[in-house]
């Protein structure tokens, strides 16, 4: 997957906003995914704000029910007070050439100097930063000479967008589904017997633990959240397909994951029954492993139950291995998107052979 170098750099000519110490500064508010726009109302009505509003809001890839990416929120520049301002998520989005009163304020957040910038080089179109109106808060920047060349920007780069404020809503997780510490032991086992890593948090259980596949799981009133590796020898470039993803999966399905361990015969399968939720793939840059990510739906063989997945295929080239891990939920009654968000951080712990410390042993 290619990166888009401009995403993630911070340019040192924003406003001093951006410089605040984050110590001084409250907590970030809101819930995991949530989105706060911040633009004119003209440019919000009209095809930048279509624009905007049909990338954070489209429904998440993989669910059984249509469930938006993210919440989007529009607030109006004439209404950004102190408390929006402290929103967990802010994208300020403006071109140059506006006039009304709204762009004008959100223009003030630009100097002199970088407005000069956006002029001379049609390419630069967004910036981030971190922390500029309270702590564990991310800003994105989107601006432009005029708005078809801003759209055209957003819409060349819009997974990146969108696969940005995922990467930020995993880091926050992260920290707090491992606040409590890891399934003890795992770690250590998984590195000794599969040559790889995956921090499991407290409160799952292990559920298989065999030489080329794990299984865990957490078991709630409301939902079952289960995550799991396999492994097998790696052998071409077909094992990516598409076909061979679903292949293997439901070999693993039809071996160890029951449906009922009293009834030998049930087992999960892959659902690609469903026309409205397709089996998708896609390339993706996993902890700077090329991997191919997979969403759908999988249920039982006896139709009794079902839910959403998402699983990373990768290679560590350094074993020779073949590594799918997936995490699968069954929640009939919750909305599945946050659930899936704490799946997906679990599985982007996973390390293969050659990120793994080095032993200090002799």
């Amino acid at each position: 997957m290619k990166k888009i170098v401009s995403i993630f750099i911070i340019l040192a000519s924003l406003t001093s906003c951006s410089d605040k110490k984050s110590e001084n500064l409250p907590p970030a508010a809101g819930i995991s995914g949530d989105m706060y726009l911040i633009m004119d109302s003209l440019q919000w009505k009209g095809p930048l704000g279509t624009t905007l509003d049909s990338i954070f809001n489209a429904e998440m890839r993989g669910l059984p029910r249509p469930e938006y990416t993210f919440n989007m929120h529009w607030i109006d520049p004439r209404k950004l007070n102190f408390i929006l301002k402290q929103r967990r998520n802010l994208i300020f989005a403006t071109t140059l050439d506006k006039r009304s009163h709204g762009a004008s304020i959100v223009k003030t957040i630009f100097t002199p100097d970088f407005v000069k910038k956006i002029k001379s080089d049609p390419s630069l179109y967004i910036t981030t930063s971190q922390n500029v109106f309270a702590k564990g808060q991310e800003v994105m920047y989107l601006f432009g000479n005029n708005e078809k060349e801003l759209i055209a920007n957003i819409r060349k780069n819009r997974q990146q967008l969108v696969d940005y404020f995922d990467k930020t809503e995993r880091d926050r997780l992260s920290k707090s589904l491992f606040k409590s510490g890891q399934l003890k032991g795992l770690s250590d086992w998984i590195k000794q017997n599969m040559q790889a890593d995956l921090q499991i948090p407290f409160g799952y259980k292990l559920v298989i633990n065999e030489k080329d596949f794990v299984w865990v799981r957490q078991i709630n009133p409301r939902d079952d959240k289960d995550v799991f590796i396999a492994r097998k020898k790696y052998s071409s470039p077909d094992q990516f397909s598409k076909d061979s993803l679903i292949k293997f999966r439901d070999e693993i399905c039809k071996k160890y994951l029951f449906e009922d361990p009293e009834v030998s015969n049930s087992y999960l399968i892959t659902e690609t029954t469903i026309p409205f939720v397709p089996i998708e793939s896609r390339q993706v840059n996993f902890n700077k492993h090329f991997a191919i990510e997979t969403r759908g739906l999988w249920r039982a063989n006896n139709y009794s139950m079902g839910g959403p997945f998402v699983s990373y295929a990768l290679v560590d080239e350094a074993t020779g291995y073949f590594y799918y891990v997936e995490g699968f939920t069954f929640s009939p009654s919750r909305s599945q998107r946050e659930i899936m968000r704490e799946l997906e951080t679990i599985l982007y712990t996973f390390k293969t052979s050659d990120q793994l410390p080095v032993s200090n042993a002799n």
